[in-house]
């Protein structure tokens, strides 16, 4: 059984979306977020953009470097992806963890069919989710966003400047040991997305959930991603590589943008009751005190180096 490039392009966009919805956020009570407290630094979001400049160029330097993150995909994934099922999603429980083991056996015993590319599609997301949670606990919000587009910046370069597909075709190709799953990125059907572009959209949701935004947010933001990464992968229809991370940072952008919008529409609506007195505010000879009362008040608002799409 196979399929076809658009069913699944959609099947792969839209786990990718998904990892925006689901990350959870680290309380107090979290052992790792009290220690993430005191890691914090804004140097952390520079993280995402190596981990592409770092893997691309070292593959380019030495092809052996794609056989070594075969075995890192391998080995760190599962667990990983049993850290996500049973803490770091949204409902998480302990015991989902386990539902990482089963995963692996069909991902191994059923690499060649839709069900093993499925169940390793599985595994390489949610093991995103685990790294975007602990990421976004110890670099400040405003400094992971600028990460994120910091790193579909770069994805973008080195895909238009043809600096990515032959160390990508490298990585893709290269496998463990014959008969061992791939898990070092997203092979569904007639689509391959590298790990990055799903790393990134669970680095986003978590960075959402640290903020306090709520799971209604992540949910719209993750429609979001899932609507601008159908419209940028129109021009497959003219290509046949794309940097997948670019829909991702457009999401951040538009609700950027949004957010700015709105305080600033806010402070034009409150900025001309606060007169220059409080007769001139109230219309009255009336105290500050009155006046202040009847002011309304604004409602607050609270990767490696297969980091792009392609055809097979």
């Amino acid at each position: 059984m196979t399929l076809g490039f658009i069913p699944s392009d959609a099947c792969v966009l839209v786990v990718q979306a998904a990892m925006v919805a689901a990350p959870r956020r680290l309380g107090e009570e979290d052992r790792l977020g009290r220690l993430a407290a005191r890691l914090q630094s804004r140097w952390w979001a520079l993280v995402p953009l190596g981990s592409i400049v770092i893997v691309v160029f070292g593959i380019q330097a030495a092809s052996s470097t794609a056989n070594g993150l075969t075995w890192l995909a391998l080995i760190a994934v599962p667990i990983l992806a049993a850290t996500s099922f049973g803490w770091a999603n949204r409902g998480s429980r302990w015991w989902m963890g386990l539902l990482a083991a089963p995963l692996l056996a069909l991902a191994w015993a059923g690499r060649s069919t839709l069900w093993g590319q499925a169940a390793a599609t599985l595994l390489t997301a949610f093991s995103c989710v685990t790294l975007g949670v602990l990421l976004a606990s110890v670099c400040p919000p405003r400094w992971v966003k600028i990460g994120i587009v910091l790193m579909a910046a770069g994805d973008s370069y080195l895909v238009l400047s043809n600096l990515l597909q032959a160390p990508n075709t490298v990585l893709v190709g290269a496998v463990p040991a014959p008969g061992l799953p791939q898990l070092q990125g997203i092979t569904f059907g007639d689509i391959l997305l590298g790990y990055g572009d799903v790393f990134v959209a669970a680095l986003l949701g978590a960075v959402l959930a640290r903020e306090g935004r709520g799971a209604r947010v992540q949910l719209r933001m993750a429609l979001l991603t899932l609507f601008l990464a159908g419209l940028f992968d129109l021009l497959f229809f003219v290509l046949s590589e794309l940097p997948a991370t670019v829909p991702v940072a457009l999401a951040v952008i538009v609700s950027e943008g949004w957010l700015l919008w709105r305080r600033r529409r806010s402070g034009r609506t409150l900025r001309p009751q606060w007169g220059s007195s409080p007769v001139e505010a109230g219309g009255l000879d009336s105290s500050a005190s009155e006046v202040i009362a009847r002011v309304p008040r604004a409602a607050s608002s609270s990767t490696s180096v297969a980091s792009s799409a392609e055809r097979e």
